[in-house]
């Protein structure tokens, strides 16, 4: 039953049929998502979908929505441009041409700049945050929050998270203090490095995460991906039926992490006013766009960003929380699969190393701002500058998708097609990067084939890590920088290989959106 998919706790189940039934016959593409025929009406290629499953057979079990892309990609990708696909009872569509993509993330932008993402500001107030606003409240956000991500913001920033990259070191130095070398799961390492820098960068806390596994942030962030609110199924649904799941006043964020967040930002933004305390980070930026009279009055809400009155509390905390999710668990995702590829190539692992010991030398051993944008080979093996791409993002880009929604008819470029305004629009990432058309063994790490001269002869839109266009991770410079100096203080200590316990090749998470390994990355670490 539709009734067991869409379950929560906070509405009686036969309220939530009845609810479904009326949003399906009011719906102006009801009767082809009961008969799936949406795309076959429209000539467009699909796979036969099940009943109320869609295409979805499987996934939040067997398989993750990076696997329906990926094999739908393969199908159908030298046949024609796109595909159509049911994600559940939602008709998407999968662009397979490069071309295509192009237009949809910048030249016809203003046709496609929407996300369907879920959000529900009244009852789940942290969801209503940039990722998810749409039209000028996302263009008004947009504006206010990018000063905090310039150049000389990052470098101003890079001293503080030097500094928890050496407390990141002394956790590692601990876990061998019995050997000289230790099998260690990596990933946790590398989640609490970032948690710390998120604290202190984005926060101003100092958050202890590198010392202790067990502290407030770290156990907030480890719960917000490992103890999700729903069953996997129903996380599935909320994410490809965003509308309906509104509708449903249904919720995504667990009760205890959205009152974290919000008294975090509260008592921090109330220390700061009392005591006159200023700094450098992204809760000061959000304090200069706050609305003075709802903080003073904290039983007045406002359930639109209206940046002429400026952010209440709730909205304020949900831009703090996308930042505090986004920053530390896609940068430490990053660190992990690039130390689980160092591992199983110890030359270039080597070469890696005897570059950060050389460019170090030469600005006195001291982690500069010039001396980080001065590694060309870190920026091959990881992280982008000047046109360069990230190596570790292609094979595991964190989002395996990107998503856009169609806000006005669109007719695609040397087709028949018109898009319909709503529909939801998906750009597989993930199969892009492993397509053996655009990389020549895609599932080889070569660092040296993101060097300039490789990377012109591809199409732009070939490599997609942060997005493209207008809509691109507005994160992305601050992402990269501690993602490398992470890895830096890593490799100047310890080198990794693989052991026992390392899964070639590695399993991935089906129950997770973002890209994660099943069962851990267990990696040999010794001293250098």
């Amino acid at each position: 039953m539709l009734i067991n998919i869409i379950r929560n706790e906070d509405k009686p189940i036969a309220t939530q049929c009845a609810f479904v039934k009326r949003y399906l016959k009011t719906n102006q593409i009801s009767s082809h998502i009961n008969n799936y025929t949406y795309w076959k009406t429209r000539g467009v290629l699909h796979e036969m979908p099940l009943p109320l499953l869609g295409n979805f057979k499987g996934v939040g079990r067997k398989y993750s929505i990076r696997d329906v892309s990926e094999r739908v990609y393969k199908k159908f990708k030298n046949f024609a441009p796109l595909a159509g696909i049911y994600a559940f009872v939602t008709p998407a569509l999968l662009i397979f041409d490069l071309d295509l993509v192009k237009c949809i993330l910048i030249k016809d932008f203003s046709s496609f700049h929407d996300r369907p993402i879920f959000n529900n500001v009244k009852d789940d107030p942290l969801t209503g945050h940039l990722v998810t606003l749409e039209g000028e409240q996302w263009k008004a956000m947009r504006t206010k929050l990018s000063p905090v991500f310039t150049g000389a913001r990052m470098k101003f920033m890079l001293p503080t998270i030097v500094k928890v990259g050496q407390q990141f070191t002394e956790a590692l130095a601990d876990a061998f203090k019995d050997s000289s070398d230790q099998i260690l799961e990596i990933k946790d390492f590398c989640a609490r490095f970032t948690t710390d820098v998120i604290g202190n960068c984005v926060f101003g806390v100092e958050c202890n995460s590198c010392k202790d596994p067990q502290s407030e942030f770290r156990v907030m962030g480890r719960s917000i991906f490992n103890e999700p609110r729903h069953h996997p199924i129903v996380q599935a649904f909320i994410t490809t039926n965003p509308k309906l799941a509104r509708w449903l006043r249904m919720k995504i964020i667990p009760d205890k992490i959205s009152a974290f967040i919000l008294n975090l930002i509260h008592q921090t933004i109330d220390y700061r006013i009392k005591n006159k305390i200023k700094r450098n980070d992204f809760v000061q930026l959000l304090m200069e766009l706050r609305n003075e009279s709802e903080f003073e009055h904290k039983n007045v809400k406002l359930e639109k960003i209206d940046l002429s009155l400026g952010l209440t509390i709730e909205q304020m905390a949900a831009q703090a929380f996308v930042f505090f999710i986004a920053g530390f668990e896609t940068s430490s995702t990053t660190m992990s699969f690039c130390l689980y590829e160092l591992a199983k190539h110890p030359d270039i692992q080597a070469k890696l190393r005897l570059e950060i010991e050389t460019v170090l030398k030469q600005h006195n051993n001291e982690l500069t701002y010039e001396a980080l944008n001065s590694m060309s080979y870190m920026e091959q093996v990881v992280a982008g500058r000047f046109n360069l791409r990230i190596k570790t993002l292609r094979l595991y880009p964190v989002l395996p998708i990107l998503a856009r929604k169609c806000r006005q008819s669109y007719q695609v470029p040397n087709t028949t097609l018109t898009i319909e305004k709503g529909t939801l629009i998906w750009l597989p990432v993930s199969a892009i990067h492993r397509d053996a058309d655009l990389y020549e063994e895609p599932e080889t790490f070569k660092p040296e084939r993101f060097e300039h001269s490789e990377i012109e002869k591809r199409h732009p839109c070939a490599y997609l890590p942060f997005g493209d266009g207008p809509r691109n991770c507005i994160g992305m410079r601050f992402g990269k920088m501690q993602t490398k100096i992470g890895l830096i203080s890593f490799l100047r200590e310890y080198s990794v290989g693989p052991c026992d316990k390392t899964e070639i090749p590695v399993e991935l998470d089906p129950k997770n959106f973002l890209i994660s390994a099943k069962n851990g990355i267990y990696l040999k670490m010794s001293k250098v």
